[in-house]
């Protein structure tokens, strides 16, 4: 007779198991919520998940791309806003993120792997791997601002939402999220009439 622990750790094989990733993913939620991130661990979460480190480091081969994974999981930002402008779809967009970096672990837990990213090759992969992707889906904004006519169409929607990010980045790293929204509409005046070319 099996116990649940033990057809759990059954379950989680070389492919992802649906299930064993979200158990996964919920452990590693749990000590991030309970512990913090000094006391969040490949070790901690196998033992909370029932899971091998073997099974976790293939799935995830650092703590920094299951952090990102936890990370994204929590995520409820709308990341590509449409307001009808992108004047206020920029205001939109970075309202949204420093919201959700601000109220709860979020924001520490992103630090945490740009920290991590300096220092571990496999951290930099999963960062960038990341970051490329969310780039790719957020520059929709940008892409109906010049089906509007609002940017021109030598504008690379990408690195429009780079240029987003690096001050987004630059205000997390900084501890600077507070609500300032004159300062956010001056700034998306600024990139947006700078798009218009």
């Amino acid at each position: 007779m099996t116990n649940a622990g033990t057809s759990r750790r059954r379950s989680i094989g070389a492919q992802r198991n649906p299930e064993s990733q979200q158990a996964i993913l919920k452990a590693a939620e749990a000590i991030l919520m309970e512990d913090g991130l000094a006391g969040f661990s490949i070790e901690a979460v196998a033992r909370r998940a029932h899971a091998g480190k073997p099974t976790i480091y293939r799935w995830w081969p650092s703590r920094a791309a299951l952090l990102l994974d936890v990370y994204h999981h929590q995520k409820h930002v709308e990341r590509v806003p449409d307001t009808g402008s992108l004047e206020t779809d920029i205001i939109a967009f970075l309202t949204a993120l420093f919201g959700y970096w601000r109220d709860g672990n979020a924001g520490a837990i992103f630090r945490s792997v740009i920290a991590e990213a300096q220092t571990d090759v496999k951290a930099t992969d999963a960062l960038r791997a990341y970051v490329l992707d969310r780039f790719s889906q957020s520059a929709e904004f940008v892409r109906r601002a010049q089906a509007r006519g609002e940017a021109a169409d030598w504008v690379s929607p990408e690195l429009a939402i780079e240029l987003l990010a690096g001050f987004a980045w630059n205000r997390l790293l900084t501890s600077r999220l507070d609500d300032n929204p004159e300062e956010l509409q001056r700034l998306a005046r600024q990139i947006s009439l700078g798009l218009k070319g």
